[in-house]
């Protein structure tokens, strides 16, 4: 374990789990890489500017809040009065001095506070300000969520802080333009800030609002009752203003012949990274995290190693994490782990997979069947929708997965959860379909 002890700034360790024997002409070498950051305090630190701290106070950040105000926010009329609601108690959650904004969303993007291009700084007074403007929030119009984050780009854009983030809430499918134009928009921001994405009611499209999460390395849920809107916006916002340090990347080096297979966030959720990797030198990959505040995650790598004979060893891959700069330099954040790799002819050591390994790889799959059956489902597949959740039923109970579990026998009838048998229901509410396929990414972290 490394940490890095510089004072009043996030102390970061990485740990790795791994079964390093491989038998006579393996290759495949695969690790559990557990990147954990805790304590920061509160206090400025000249050696982390411009990303951790602004003095006397906590981070710096700016937050951008994005509220659906399309026609479909009428029907019923409680659901705009809840997003409100929501939006005033993220209001009232800021820590002061935090620079932010709140845009409503239509089929264009309207600044609703402060206005004027510019971002307000959160006091007293500019939040009874801003709680006053959201008064005058109807619904009307279409749903362009593309044109949403671009303006909260350009808005956030215009303060020098440590982090920048985003909390968008939807209710409908973004009908009001292409798939493209909500693909380019997330490419331009991507890297930029981070966002949280709420789908509120059942008449929103998952894959749209867990994509924007996704892109944006941020979080996703269905809130099916609109009622638990203010609790969920409280809590995101308290989870943003608890981030300390942002723009933090997961490098990867490994030796020459050696092939990356694969890099994904397996907790809290399943995230796929290995699309992400920018070059960051010779042999070396950059892939982000985002920001972080105290928490713990777990990112498998797997990586394909030259054959060697038997009693050799090697460093198949070396993870650290760092700051890329702008200017092209980096902020080394201390922290370091190895992977390796021995050949043995000892069939005992080269066989065993090590239990943080098979937990991911099984929590992986388990996503994986849950989507894949879900889809099924709809596409009136129900012999493959059928083997699918049964799979996924028989995965989440080996793993502990209570709360997916749960969720599963919502949608299917459970007949042996150690088998996998299942009867799809014949009658699922929308919104626990909804729920399952929108947290179908959340896994259990392994118990060590």
């Amino acid at each position: 374990m490394a940490n890095f002890s510089k004072s009043n700034v996030p102390q970061f360790a990485v740990d790795v789990y791994q079964n390093e024997y491989l038998p006579e002409g393996g290759r495949e070498v695969n690790a559990i890489v557990t990147v954990t950051a805790t304590g920061g305090g509160t206090v400025g630190s000249a050696v982390a500017a411009p990303h951790l701290y602004s003095p006397g106070q906590g981070p710096s950040a700016a937050v951008a809040l994005m509220v659906d105000c399309s026609g479909s926010m009428d029907y019923p009329p409680t659901k705009m009065r809840n997003a409100r609601d929501a939006t005033s108690a993220a209001i009232d959650t800021l820590r002061d001095g935090v620079h932010f904004a709140v845009v409503g969303g239509t089929h264009v993007a309207k600044e609703v506070y402060p206005g004027g291009g510019r971002l307000a700084v959160a006091d007293a007074t500019t939040r009874a300000q801003a709680k006053q403007a959201l008064r005058s929030l109807g619904a009307g119009g279409g749903t362009a969520i593309g044109t949403w984050l671009r303006l909260a780009d350009r808005l956030l854009a215009t303060a020098d802080v440590a982090i920048r983030h985003g909390i968008l809430l939807t209710d409908g499918r973004n009908e009001h333009e292409s798939p493209e134009d909500l693909r380019a928009a997330l490419d331009a921001c991507a890297g930029r800030f981070t966002c949280d994405a709420r789908g509120v009611g059942t008449d929103w499209e998952v894959k749209e609002v867990t994509g924007i999460a996704s892109a944006l390395l941020g979080t996703a849920d269905i809130v099916a009752d609109p009622a638990g809107l203010a609790a969920d916006f409280t809590r995101m916002m308290e989870t943003a203003m608890g981030k300390e340090v942002a723009d933090v990347a997961l490098r990867l080096w490994t030796p020459l012949g050696t092939t990356v297979k694969f890099v994904k966030q397996v907790a809290p959720t399943v995230e796929e990274l290995t699309a992400r990797r920018t070059e960051a030198g010779p042999r070396a990959g950059d892939y982000p995290t985002g920001s972080w505040g105290d928490e713990s995650r777990d990112y498998h790598v797997c990586v394909e190693v030259p054959a060697a004979g038997l009693g050799q060893e090697m460093l198949a891959a070396r993870v650290s994490l760092v700051i890329p700069e702008p200017d092209g330099s980096v902020q080394n954040l201390g922290a370091q782990g190895l992977v390796r790799a021995v050949w043995t002819d000892d069939m005992t050591a080269s066989t065993s997979i090590n239990p943080q390994v098979a937990h991911y790889t099984g929590q992986a799959e388990l996503a994986q069947a849950i989507q894949q059956g879900l889809d099924l489902r709809k596409a009136g597949d129900i012999d493959g929708a059928t083997a699918k959740l049964g799979r996924a039923v028989q995965l989440a109970g080996v793993s502990g997965n209570a709360d997916t579990a749960k969720l599963l026998a919502k949608v299917v009838d459970v007949v042996d959860a150690a088998a996998g048998t299942v009867r799809l229901k014949a009658k699922v509410e929308e919104a626990d379909e909804m729920t399952l396929e929108t947290r179908s990414t959340k896994t259990v972290r392994v118990k060590k």
